[in-house]
């Protein structure tokens, strides 16, 4: 039984599909087709239903994945052990991450990282959602916070913490002596997401719940030149408190007032299970305290968890 075949059986049940096995492999269809039916010839069963719409392990599948997982996970000990003169080179997490969680507890989270597991590598990479569960199902990622979770054989899932959204702007848009009704924001100026973005779906429903549009919107994928542009006065938008308690503690964003309060918005943390289990989960349980602990000293009804 070749490594290639474990590794490749590993792959097809985390993507449960053959083309983007093929891809991540650098291989063909027939080639991925081939090395599984040389596995089910000699383990003598099926290791996968094969449907047109539909992708499942058999229970025999079931049992080979566990073993090949926990076989090709001692191997890339065994290989850090005996790489640089018996040190072994450094273990590596890969992480993603939206700019909302960048800009709070992900220092936290590596810091805590670098004391538990001093030689552990951090890859952080800062995407939005949308991309970061595209990558993640393409196997660039070990780990992603975002506000969709990745969904998939070998994915898991948590909700990390939750953040208070609320509207702001620059002070001479806003007057902080009334309570804005739904189609009066839609009047004013708005900067958000992209659309077809997790964040963007958020807003949307806002306004068409109360069937009126916003009038004019721009957009920009990134947090950090989102809240430029609101303390530039070029609109309003929905963002988390969290991420601006120092622009309104000096003046520069301003709250605003509404009669309809705006959904919290989950920061989900999706991590990858068919490799590098020991390091995926005790990084997963180092970012629920960090996240954790981030709530309990963040203002009230700014940041929970669930």
């Amino acid at each position: 039984m070749r490594i290639l075949d474990m590794a490749t059986f590993v792959a097809l049940a985390r993507n449960r599909h053959f083309g983007r096995t093929a891809q991540e492999l650098n291989a063909t269809q027939p080639a991925i087709s081939s090395r599984l039916s040389s596995l089910e010839e000699e383990f003598g069963c099926r290791l996968v239903r094969r449907g047109d719409r539909e992708f499942q392990l058999t229970p025999e599948g079931e049992r080979v994945l566990q073993g090949f997982q926990q076989v090709l996970e001692q191997l890339d000990e065994l290989k850090n052990a005996v790489k640089d003169g018996n040190l072994g080179a450094p273990p590596l997490v890969r992480i993603g991450a939206i700019d909302s969680v960048v800009s709070t507890w992900m220092s936290h989270l590596i810091e805590s990282l670098n004391e538990s597991m001093p030689r552990l590598r951090v890859e952080l990479t800062v995407e939005g959602t949308k991309d970061l569960v595209s990558d993640m199902g393409r196997g660039k990622f070990d780990l992603i916070f975002g506000i969709d979770p990745a969904i998939g054989e070998g994915f898991r899932s948590f909700v990390a913490c939750v953040y208070q959204m609320i509207w702001a702007g620059a002070p001479k848009l806003i007057d902080e002596s009334k309570a804005y009704a739904v189609d009066e924001l839609a009047q004013m100026p708005i900067i958000t997401f992209p659309k077809d973005t997790p964040p963007y779906t958020h807003i949307a429903p806002y306004f068409q719940d109360e069937r009126v549009l916003a009038s004019k919107m721009t957009s920009s994928n990134s947090l950090f030149a989102i809240i430029s542009l609101l303390i530039d006065g070029f609109g309003i938008g929905a963002i988390p408190t969290v991420t601006i308690e120092r622009e309104l503690d000096v003046g520069l964003l301003r709250r605003v007032n509404v009669a309809k309060r705006f959904p919290p918005m989950p920061i989900i943390c999706t991590y990858q299970t068919t490799m590098h289990q020991k390091i995926t989960h005790h990084v997963a349980e180092h970012a629920r305290r960090s996240a954790s602990e981030y709530c309990v000293k963040a203002r009230d009804g700014t940041a929970w968890t669930i």
